[in-house]
């Protein structure tokens, strides 16, 4: 009884056991690569045209990273919500699920900023316009992260 009384103890407060941050990451990794590419490419086309290569493009690349914050925060969210271990599958599920869509939102802001690149290597210098895009798709993980840790118990 003593052992038992041990192992359930110590796994109390796992939470998703880290899905929401690792799927977010990847879908971050994944975005900021396709920006990341695009922007190299950008930056090619500008420099052999005798254009000053533009590090706004930089703005385009790091916007997929903040998914690695939101999905940190619900996932220690969801550990602090301290729910029973009979629940641990049913927050791995959320876990996962949330995580899924901030990895989507984060890989669609990497494919903007990737257009956003083309575009302003291209002459099409509104920077600004761009940046709101990115903010939309932005807007998607946020709203998961806020809606999944107000629909936790409390």
């Amino acid at each position: 009884m003593g052992i038992f009384t041990f192992i359930q103890t110590s796994v109390e407060g796992l939470g998703d056991m880290g899905m929401s941050l690792s799927i977010a990451a990847i879908g971050s990794a994944i975005g900021t690569g396709i920006a990341g590419m695009a922007a190299i490419g950008a930056w090619k086309k500008m420099i052999t045209n005798g254009q000053k290569a533009a590090t706004a493009l930089l703005i385009f690349v790091g916007a997929p990273l903040s998914q690695v914050i939101y999905g940190m925060i619900l996932k220690n969210a969801i550990a602090d919500a301290n729910l029973s271990p009979d629940s641990y599958l049913w927050q791995i599920i959320i876990g996962l699920f949330a995580g899924a869509a901030m990895a989507g939102s984060a890989i669609f802001q990497g494919k903007a900023g990737a257009r956003a690149c083309d575009a302003i290597a291209a002459g099409a210098n509104d920077t600004a316009k761009y940046i709101m895009i990115i903010g939309v798709v932005e807007t998607v993980a946020l709203f998961v992260m806020i809606f999944t840790m107000t629909g936790l118990p409390g």
